[in-house]
């Protein structure tokens, strides 16, 4: 359901265009790791591989789940919630292995939160925490990179911004790339290996909106 309403959310609010490497591959039992710059960049990741027929298990901040509708959605539908910094967090990792095992795509936001920055320009991902390697020493599963841009277009910026973002992105039709890498099998400096893969995928998006900005960074 998430990714059918994203399907129709995220082209009445911008123009998304989506890309993939001539060796790129979303079989069953994949991990997806995708850059993280915003509150609206998982509905078009969502919105852009549906387009390409998958429909992923997302691992969100455990936040979500608290929100009545949205949290019954993701629940019902068997996504994994994201107790950071606590006990449960390892939970997570036990659900997604067992979403792998069962041949669900997996989608993971490896940096673990949103960049400080107020400003609406691109920027390389931050540093991965360990949690993408992690899974992928665990299940053997190939990580596809994703590399989204645009989406700060969108929220970015104060709560006030966002929201104003939000609300104006309709009528100002902001553009949006979404490219995806092809897999790679992550070893022993997996968490460095999965962040340049990534940050290739974001690149080649960015180039897509012409942000040469971004590419110097």
């Amino acid at each position: 359901m998430l990714s059918r309403i994203a399907a129709l959310v995220v082209p009445a609010v911008g123009r998304l265009s989506v890309t993939a490497d001539p060796s790129a591959e979303l079989a069953p039992g994949s991990i997806i790791a995708a850059n993280h710059t915003s509150l609206a960049d998982p509905a078009i990741v969502i919105a852009a591989l549906h387009r390409l027929g998958a429909e992923p298990v997302i691992m969100a901040t455990a936040g979500l789940w608290r929100i009545p509708v949205l949290g019954r959605a993701l629940a019902r539908e068997g996504h994994i919630p994201v107790f950071r910094g606590d006990r449960r967090a390892a939970a997570a990792l036990d659900e997604a292995a067992d979403a792998l095992e069962r041949g669900r795509l997996v989608l993971i936001y490896a940096e673990g939160g949103l960049p400080r920055r107020r400003d609406v320009a691109e920027a390389a991902p931050g540093m991965f925490r360990s949690g993408l390697a992690r899974l992928a020493e665990r299940t053997g599963a190939p990580v596809v990179p994703v590399g989204q841009a645009g989406a700060r277009r969108v929220t970015s910026g104060s709560a006030v911004k966002q929201l104003a973002g939000l609300v104006t992105a309709p009528v100002r039709r902001p553009a949006f790339h979404v490219h995806v890498g092809a897999p790679l099998a992550l070893t022993s400096d997996g968490t460095v290996c999965a962040r340049n893969a990534v940050t290739t995928a974001w690149r080649t998006a960015a180039a897509h909106l012409g942000e040469a900005a971004a590419l110097a960074a």
